[in-house]
């Protein structure tokens, strides 16, 4: 099968065979297609003994976890370029490493325990890469020694992502003999998974726990030739301590170790990131062996993208832009061989790292004047230190132009998206994901500046990189895909919008799931379009059902469930059931203020709301006094020209037009419209939408002669020349 004759999918020719293991062999390849050497994984856990269904079912999990394998992308993650199906056997294509697994290390040493230094070094580097996959919410459930590598250059990198969660979900590992206790791999379980309770980061950080005391004294910590008794070791007995195998190791160390090897998870280190940090401080303690630190992600949540709070136009989440280059501590190289600047010492990079992750903090709270603020500083300072183009100033320099975008500042946002677009083309090239990510944001502010054609062929070409260098149904890929489907809607191709909603969804359910965040975003999105068609009780429909299913899975409060309820509310008013949509505000409003407070921005998008029902029902000086309110605090929260204070604004103006104070009405049409046009241009849809407004009122007020020419004005090919109004 290695003579160089077998070709796999028409591209990979099998070498020679490199690994054997229980589900599969692993062979070196010649990708013929880029002209490079890969390895190819082959997968049969079930070998002859497969039955149809059961080969089904490992088909769809196959294809599942190896899609979210391809998408985790550090440099602590083995690379996986490609996976499928030859003669009846599935199989993964990823990066061939150069280096040996921990386990063959220990061997060729003879079991010795690696030199201080060198297990500090490990545990700084598969922090770095746990904390990112933790982040991504990816678990790897099965790390031992055998599948983490240091490659010949000294990069230590996790491997097989994705192949414990394969076996295990389909009923695949192996089992204790009378026992009913699931194996993994015994020596390196946790005692919940040994249990079997619920499995989360922190038995990953168990499992890491296992390696380092194996690696730090030559032997795991539950040494013991009988499977049973090393699973009962793992539940019930506290591990020797290593120390009394090892008398050098340093006490920090062994109390990292005891830490990660607590038999409760609430015991243990709260995250990888937490753990990177010990373990920085380890290496800067008096007298300790190490070598400068290595990247960290920015810290995130467990669950995937989410939408804005209509649910409909996503973006790449503020905890994952840009999350390769933001790293916590250590020394970062500088921006080229002769930029002069000295070393950054890893305390001001820790605390900068630090600074970084509170302004994501503060953007997920909503307060995105502040972090923009505070991303700008940090990204002056990290360019004083390391340079315009390092990717870490890149990084700060993204978020200063998210929260730009956020604070209804959609042309200076676009400048900085594009400035940090050109700047990683340079640094990283045009197909890197952090490139690709700052030109989707780009394709995002181009919309909201009321340019849906540019949006689209930005969008258009992201699609064709992504796809070329990802695949059509990576989790990235199709993130695009669903920008492009909502940049359709706006070009008013809504019928062509819709298809592609559809089939993103359905792409998203068979990869990701029928009910992981970003398939319900663009359930939401394909609802929206549903409304623009008309079609307003499917939509409705829609809309219900996401809400019901966020609530079971997120929760009632989780911010994704929110928003669903509020679009439930938006299709009721629409269908014409006012009051229904009302009392859905009121609800929404109260559950609002009690997760977010008050004065949140979406606690006052549910107050609009209900300020929109209630003049629906006629109620109009309670609409007015509703909407004064909210456009007041909107003003003092957001800004007295961000979009949703001008929509306040806006349904202040409706008001009084229907109690008959057109002239009051005027001002606050034409506050409105100076304002869009001051911040989208003359010729924005929103700002000539206001402007019709205006002439609207004009007409009320018998201004006919201004109306007129106002009218004209609007209906000119592109409305030039309305600056100031009548």
């Amino acid at each position: 099968m290695g003579d160089g004759t077998r070709l796999i999918g028409g591209r990979y020719r099998l070498l020679d065979r490199i690994g054997r293991g229980g589900m599969g062999e692993v062979w070196r390849a010649r990708d013929e297609a880029l002209g490079r050497q890969v390895a190819v994984k082959f997968l049969d856990p079930l070998g002859s003994q497969r039955d149809p269904t059961s080969g089904r079912v490992l088909r769809e999990r196959f294809r599942r976890e190896a899609r979210v394998a391809a998408s985790l992308q550090h440099r602590g993650i083995t690379v996986v370029h490609d996976f499928g199906e030859s003669e009846g056997v599935l199989h993964l294509v990823m990066e061939l490493l150069q280096g040996r697994d921990l386990s063959r290390l220990l061997e060729d040493n003879k079991h010795h325990p690696l030199p201080v230094d060198e297990v500090v070094e490990v545990a700084a580097q598969v922090a770095a890469a746990l904390a990112y996959t933790h982040g991504q919410g990816v678990v790897h459930r099965d790390l031992k020694p055998a599948n983490i590598v240091r490659l010949d250059d000294g990069t230590v990198k996790i491997c097989d992502f994705g192949i414990a969660r394969l076996g295990h979900d389909i009923g695949l590992t192996s089992r204790l003999t009378g026992t009913g206790v699931a194996m993994g791999t015994p020596h390196y379980m946790s005692p919940e998974q040994i249990a079997g309770g619920e499995v989360d980061r922190r038995s990953d950080l168990y499992s890491f726990g296992c390696v380092l005391y194996e690696i730090a004294t030559g032997a795991p910590p539950f040494d013991l030739d009988d499977p049973w008794a090393v699973l009962v070791g793992h539940r019930d007995t506290p591990p020797r301590p290593p120390r009394r195998h090892r008398a050098e190791l340093p006490e920090r160390l062994e109390r990292v170790i005891l830490d990660l090897l607590a038999k409760d998870p609430a015991d243990r280190p709260d995250s990888a990131v937490e753990l990177a940090g010990r373990i920085e401080e380890l290496r800067s303690a008096p007298g300790t062996a190490g070598r400068p630190a290595l990247p960290v992600p920015a810290r995130g949540p467990s669950t995937g993208p989410t939408a804005d709070a209509a649910g409909r136009p996503e973006r790449l989440p503020s905890w994952s832009r840009g999350v390769n280059a933001v790293r916590v501590g250590g020394a970062a190289p500088p921006a080229s061989a002769d930029d002069p600047r000295p070393t950054p010492s890893p305390t001001v990079l820790t605390a900068l790292a630090e600074r970084h992750h509170a302004a994501l903090r503060l953007g997920r709270l909503g307060r995105w004047e502040e972090a923009g603020e505070l991303h700008g500083e940090i990204a002056a300072e990290r360019e004083r230190l390391l340079g315009p183009e390092h990717p870490d100033t890149l990084a700060s320099r993204y978020e200063a132009a998210f929260a730009l975008g956020r604070t209804g500042r959609p042309a200076d946002a676009l400048r900085a998206y594009k400035n940090v677009a050109e700047a990683r083309i340079r640094v990283l090239g045009p197909d890197h994901p952090d490139t690709l990510a700052a030109r989707q944001e780009m394709g995002y502010v181009l919309a909201r500046l009321g340019r849906p054609a540019d949006a689209h062929r930005v969008y258009l070409s992201v699609l064709e990189a992504r796809e070329r260098t990802m695949g059509p149904d990576h989790p990235d890929t199709l993130r695009c895909r669903h920008n492009l489907a909502l940049s359709l809607s706006r070009l008013g191709r809504v019928e062509d919008a819709h298809a592609m909603a559809c089939e993103v969804a359905e792409a998203r359910a068979r990869v990701l799931g029928p009910e992981h965040p970003d398939t319900l975003v663009t359930r939401c999105e394909a609802a929206y379009v549903l409304g623009r068609l008309g079609r307003w009780k499917e939509a409705l429909d829609t809309y219900r059902d996401v809400a019901a299913v966020r609530t079971r899975v997120l929760g009632p409060d989780h911010a994704d469930t929110l928003a669903a309820r509020h679009e439930v509310g938006v299709g009721l008013g629409r269908l014409g059931r006012a009051g229904q949509a009302l009392d859905v505000y009121r609800r929404l409003v109260a559950d609002r203020t009690r997760v977010h407070g008050p004065h949140h921005p979406e606690t006052l998008r549910a107050r609009h709301g209900a300020g929109v029902s209630l003049g629906r029902l006629g109620r109009w000086t309670d609409a007015l006094a509703e909407s004064r309110e909210v456009a007041a605090l909107r003003e003092r929260v957001l800004g007295p020209e961000h979009p949703d204070t001008l929509v306040s604004r806006r349904e202040v103006a409706v008001a009084l037009g229907w109690l008959g104070d057109w002239a009051h009405a005027l001002a606050e049409y034409r506050r409105v419209a100076d304002a869009r046009e001051r911040a989208l241009g003359p010729d924005h849809p929103d700002t000539l939408a206001a402007r019709e407004d205006e002439a609207h009122c004009l007409e009320r007020l018998g201004h006919l002669r201004e109306a007129a020419d106002l009218y004209g004005r609007l209906a000119s090919p592109r409305g030039h020349g309305l600056a100031g109004g009548a």
